[in-house]
């Protein structure tokens, strides 16, 4: 997009100015826009998953126009409320994978194996943590840092062989630098799901 004469431009088009009809094709051309004094635009927003739009002003005064949104930050219990239904969503979304094991001992079945059992009392170990650090986030920039916490993982290096089919090495490993959204973030996981190519998760 550009800008001109307090008038935003979003696609070429053809300009009269000053009494001389440019065609859209000087969008093209860097030089004949600044010598026209028709500059790039563009808009900044605040992120709205934290902060509602405020009023807009134009800063007409460098060689770019920016259009920005102040930003009125959203009510923090709300944001809070919606922290704790990711957090029940994905706790929910475990038990929900494992409840028939207890559905097949309640009706006569194989009883619940003990690792299971060990995970499911893990599994809700962690919600209750994952709920008490969320009441604790009282501050903006608290929420912010709970739902993108930076974590280094460190993984094993794929290996392929002819046939397309991919092992772990032994010894050579990388690191990825990754934000977690600690609401959704769990650290137990069933025996059968555990990732055979991660070395270690580590928050920064």
């Amino acid at each position: 997009m550009w800008y001109f004469n307090g008038e935003i431009i979003r696609t070429p088009k053809t300009m009269v100015i000053s009494g001389v009809t440019y065609p859209k094709t000087i969008f093209r051309d860097k030089t004949t826009l600044t010598s026209l004094n028709i500059k790039p635009y563009r808009v900044t927003t605040p992120d709205s998953r934290y902060y509602w739009n405020g009023k807009f002003t134009i800063d007409t005064s460098g060689s770019e126009v920016v259009g920005t949104y102040a930003s009125t930050a959203r009510d923090l219990a709300t944001l809070r409320s919606s922290m704790l239904e990711k957090a029940n969503s994905a706790a929910a979304g475990r038990h929900a994978a494992i409840d028939w094991y207890w559905s097949r001992a309640s009706k006569g079945g194989t009883a619940v194996p003990s690792n299971i059992a060990t995970y499911a009392t893990a599994l809700y170990s962690e919600h209750e943590t994952i709920k008490t650090a969320i009441a604790a986030c009282n501050t903006m920039a608290k929420i912010k840092a709970y739902e993108a916490k930076p974590h280094t993982e460190t993984r094993k290096k794929e290996v392929y062989a002819e046939d397309g089919t991919m092992s772990y090495h032994d010894s050579e490993t990388y690191t990825l630098a990754r934000e977690i959204d600690m609401c959704t973030h769990f650290s137990v996981n069933p025996a059968d799901e555990v990732d055979a190519g991660l070395v270690s998760l580590v928050a920064d």
